[in-house]
């Protein structure tokens, strides 16, 4: 009988299902729901919610499609990993009922409380031991509650991150990761235990804290009712839960230090694995435990998010080149030189940038000279502009001590642009590695991991298929560091 691994990608657009061969590491089925935007709840201006059980019924659709489309029985199931939206936040009662919805990732209501934990805990301490601000993470969002839900905030036994929850319907059990709380900034990496300081500051009881389970291992099992609802057979162990951003950088192999997984959709994500605990004295990258961290072998995932990426590339083909397709649009830029005769375009029109220590300047346009430049000159400086943005960023990283040797990416959204990769590449000095894979097969790869099916990660990955590689071309990279250090010198002004 062939064997699988079940992979769920709990996102706050859509909940991703795949099942992945064990002995050919191939996705034999893959299926998301719902297939329109799932909704966010805003009651009010920066709030955003979603009611988990919502989370539950498209996971249910997506692995009954799966399952009928691969025609795999219940019983041929070998382990589960779930793959999840950072950040969020459940609270449940002693019956594991949900109490309220969800505040997921891109809720802006706590963010006073981040800046107040910062104030009164002090930088040397966040930084050296939480790594970061407490900003508008998990923690922020829970003292928000307790503020101003006192009541319900009384009733909470648990609190819990999407993953989280998503496993505790499929066991019954609750509990969490050390990778899960270092995203909701709860744990202290100096101490190796959750934050004294942090729960203190905030009036939080440690008993709210779910037990904690390795990152890869059997963290519980499939309860006879979820496998009754689901078609699947008890006992089957959920071995592996990651955030979406680790769990990218898992499902492209990313695991060992100076590593770095890039994603260029709507905003952009560059997640750089660093070999010794670190941080950016000015918390313009996130750093959290990646998904192989150890306190006695330290594997940190340093995030760095870019919002304006393919947005701006979007925009320049609804407003400038409407009249064509992205590859030819592709094709157009192409045709301006390197550095785009001097013009330089600043991508940051999509909200704050945490790079910028949170400031908002807005897309701008350098440079232009109405005599010498066309629209080839605009798009590919608005390509160059993207890459320099996340170049700008690796260099924080690389002053935290990373190395950045390789870049891997999926081949999707900015990643097919032959001038986007050229220029990255160019700027950098790293190669870039393109691949085909998602979260969801990601996931399911790391329960085979955590199960012990596979012994590594070179074993779970050996059939990852590299469609591309990219060089730095050399003769290029003195036009590409030229055209970067002039961006970067109109950057400083803004």
């Amino acid at each position: 009988m062939k064997q699988y691994l079940l992979g769920f990608d709990i996102g706050s657009s859509s909940v991703k299902a795949s099942l992945v061969n064990v002995e050919t590491g191939a996705t034999a089925a893959s299926a998301f729901y719902p297939e329109r935007e799932a909704p966010i709840m805003a009651l009010k201006a920066g709030w955003a919610e979603q009611d988990p059980q919502m989370w539950w019924d498209n996971a249910k659709l997506a692995l009954k499609k799966i399952m009928s489309e691969a025609n795999v029985g219940g019983d041929e199931i070998a382990a589960i990993g779930i793959s999840y939206q950072m950040h969020g936040l459940v609270c449940v009662d002693r019956n594991l009922e949900v109490l309220r919805p969800a505040i997921i990732w891109c809720d802006s209501r706590a963010v006073p409380y981040g800046e107040k934990a910062f104030a009164v805990l002090g930088s040397d301490y966040c930084l050296q031991h939480l790594l970061n601000s407490p900003g508008n993470f998990t923690a922020a969002k829970l003292a928000w509650v307790k503020e101003n839900e006192p009541e319900l905030y009384g009733k909470i036994y648990k609190i819990m991150l999407p993953g989280d929850y998503m496993a505790m319907r499929l066991s019954g059990t609750v509990n969490t990761t050390v990778s899960g709380l270092s995203e909701g900034m709860f744990w202290d990496f100096k101490e190796n235990c959750v934050s004294k300081a942090l729960m203190s500051n905030f009036g939080f009881s440690e008993e709210l804290i779910p037990d904690i389970v390795p990152t890869f291992a059997v963290q519980s099992t499939v309860s006879a009712a979820a496998a009754a609802e689901l078609g699947l057979k008890a006992g089957i162990p959920i071995a592996y839960r990651g955030g979406d951003q680790p769990n990218n950088a898992l499902s492209l192999n990313v695991f060992n230090p100076g590593e770095i997984a890039a994603t260029a959709g709507t905003s952009g994500v560059v997640y750089g694995v660093l070999g010794e605990v670190g941080y950016d004295p000015k918390s313009r990258v996130n750093t959290f435990a990646h998904v192989n961290h150890a306190p006695d072998d330290p594997h940190l995932g340093v995030l760095l998010c870019i919002n304006g990426t393919g947005i701006l590339n979007a925009w320049m083909h609804r407003n400038v080149t409407f009249d064509m397709g992205y590859a030819e649009m592709n094709d157009l830029a192409a045709q301006a030189p390197i550095g785009s005769d001097g013009v330089c375009i600043m991508p940051f029109g999509n909200g704050a940038e945490r790079v910028l220590q949170n400031k908002e300047p807005g897309c701008s346009i350098h440079g232009v000279n109405f005599n010498k430049h066309s629209r080839a000159h605009l798009v590919r400086a608005a390509q160059e502009g993207i890459v320099f943005s996340f170049c700008y960023g690796m260099e924080i990283m690389q002053q935290m001590g990373m190395d950045i040797k390789k870049i891997h990416a999926g081949k999707a959204n900015m990643f097919l642009s032959p001038l986007f990769r050229n220029t990255l590449a160019g700027v950098s000095g790293a190669t870039i590695e393109l691949f085909e894979t998602d979260g969801s097969a990601g996931a399911a790869k790391g329960a085979g991991m955590g199960a012990g099916i596979y012994r590594d990660n070179n074993e779970a990955f050996a059939s990852l298929e590299k469609l591309q590689v990219i060089e730095p071309v050399e003769s290029d990279r003195a036009a590409y560091i030229e055209a970067y250090s002039r961006w970067k010198e109109i950057l400083l002004t803004l």
